[in-house]
């Protein structure tokens, strides 16, 4: 295990950035705007940027989320808080923190680590490391096996497999997922001791699925196994769960093996290839991956399902993988667009999440503006004016997600609830329709870092100002500056 390290205290600084657009930024915007706009078009707010929202998010969790751990660590003090970081107790996410799907310590570490490099401020990495180094240390790992324990209970120390604090079930895919932020964290590490234990981490916990998961009827994997690996197909409640085969949680578990398979640490080609084959011959699996929703398709589902598979055509040099990625994933996106404003509530150019449920939830948004800015990368040099309807449409859900932050601390709702789906009671300032008051800091309010920074490195243009660099949108509009 690691050894305790003492955190540093958490860094106050967020400092803006922000300036009047550069000639360049406005030449190069103008073509982008003379063209129609379509109805799902939000434009961009110059005085509250994407870079903007991004940061406030950070704000909140830096500032109001965190304590230290009896090692010196920085762990969460709730998976579920209000605008001002009080515990919401009372719902089975509150008295939870840890690694796992609602939590989600390694991947939210990830983030304010990466966003700490682009920024250059290293006591934000500081930050990342001590609350990664709380997950390494505090106990989730079991490090003969590969197993990882998803939450821990922040009143009683009790560590569960489950977000109903309890050890009955365990979603692979979401173990999986957790996997696969150690590899992506660990390329930022390089060699460093905390890279090579996240490196071994990852290996194992693949091969424990592997060795304990056995495939369902259908060939995919289940969304719930017991502590032993086999098939769990009642939901959370203890009804059937109708999704038990078809969830596309468990594209996580072939996101992992891509990945280990793409950094030669171990080699998942021949089921890469067969679950691949029995995806794509079902028609997809996009039931819910959030784990307390029941729809056969969810919006996430699509956004995962278009990275794992894309992802997946790059390491098995596969074209009919990589047209189903884009035809059968991205495209389906399109279904879910909220293409005006309902009820009041500014809906226009977010996502919602599936029929059945159908408020708009941020993490969800996050990825499907992720998913969007990978495509435009991939495409841009191949298909411009297709990559560009890509790059235009993660914007737009980025800065329609920028108007939901509520209070002075940066807090950014959980969801957009325009028909009143989960209760007034809930709402902020208790509207019929509005703003959900609670949020999952590592989660919700702050997975919109992760493709905010995609955009900045991948796609924003850049430009040399005397002494200043300018990143702009393809709009022209200023995104961020660094003198």
């Amino acid at each position: 295990m690691m050894t305790a390290m003492k955190s540093n205290r958490i860094f106050l600084g967020f400092a803006s950035g922000f300036a009047v657009v550069s000639l360049f930024c406005v030449e190069a915007g103008a073509q982008a705007r003379a063209a129609p706009l379509p109805d799902f078009y939000v434009p961009a707010n110059p005085n509250y940027t994407i870079m903007g929202s991004a940061l406030d998010s950070l704000r909140f969790t830096l500032t109001k989320t965190l304590r230290q751990d009896s090692r010196g660590h920085l762990m969460s003090t709730s998976s579920f808080v209000n605008p001002e970081g009080q515990v919401m107790a009372w719902h089975d996410f509150g008295n939870l923190e840890g690694p796992g799907w609602a939590a989600n310590a390694v991947g939210g570490a990830w983030e304010i680590y990466q966003m700490g490099a682009f920024l250059r401020r290293p006591a934000w990495q500081s930050n990342a490391l001590a609350i990664l180094d709380h997950v390494l240390d505090a106990g989730f790992l079991d490090e003969r096996s590969g197993f990882i324990r998803p939450y821990r209970e922040t009143t009683t120390g009790k560590f569960c497999l489950n977000y109903k604090h309890n050890s009955d079930w365990i979603c692979p895919g979401s173990m999986a997922k957790i996997a696969f932020q150690f590899l992506r964290f660990a390329d930022d590490l390089g060699r460093a001791p905390r890279a090579q234990l996240m490196r071994r981490q990852a290996v194992r916990c693949a091969d424990w699925i592997q060795k304990h998961v056995p495939p369902t009827p259908n060939g995919w994997f289940p969304r719930r196994i017991d502590p032993a690996g086999k098939a769990y197909r009642k939901s959370p409640e203890g009804g059937r769960d109708p999704l038990w085969e078809t969830s596309g949680d468990s594209l996580f578990v072939l996101q992992l093996q891509a990945a280990l398979t793409q950094r030669r640490l171990a080699d998942y080609k021949p089921s890469l290839k067969r679950e691949s084959e029995v995806f794509i011959r079902a028609g997809g699996f996009f039931g819910s991956i959030n784990h307390d929703t029941y729809d056969a398709h969810e919006n996430v589902a699509y956004s995962v399902a278009f990275r794992t598979f894309d992802h997946i055509a790059r390491v098995l040099t596969n074209d009919t993988i990589r047209a189903f990625a884009f035809q059968k994933c991205l495209q389906r996106l399109d279904g879910f667009k909220m293409r005006g404003n309902r009820n009041g509530v500014a809906t226009k150019g977010l996502l919602f999440m599936e029929k059945s449920w159908d408020t708009a939830y941020l993490w969800e948004n996050a990825e499907a503006a992720l998913a969007l800015f990978e495509a435009a990368a991939e495409t841009r040099a191949t298909d411009p004016a297709r990559s560009r309807r890509y790059e235009r449409d993660g914007l737009v859900i980025l800065r329609a997600i920028a108007k939901h932050h509520h209070g002075p601390y940066g807090f950014l709702t959980e969801g957009v609830d325009w028909n009143d789906h989960v209760g007034q009671q809930h709402h902020i300032d208790h509207a019929k329709y509005g703003d959900i008051q609670y949020t999952e800091p590592f989660l919700n309010n702050q997975h919109i870092v992760e493709p905010t920074l995609f955009y900045l490195k991948h796609l924003a243009r850049q430009r040399r100002v005397n002494h200043t660099t300018e990143w702009c949108d393809l709009e022209g509009n200023v995104l961020w500056r660094r003198q």
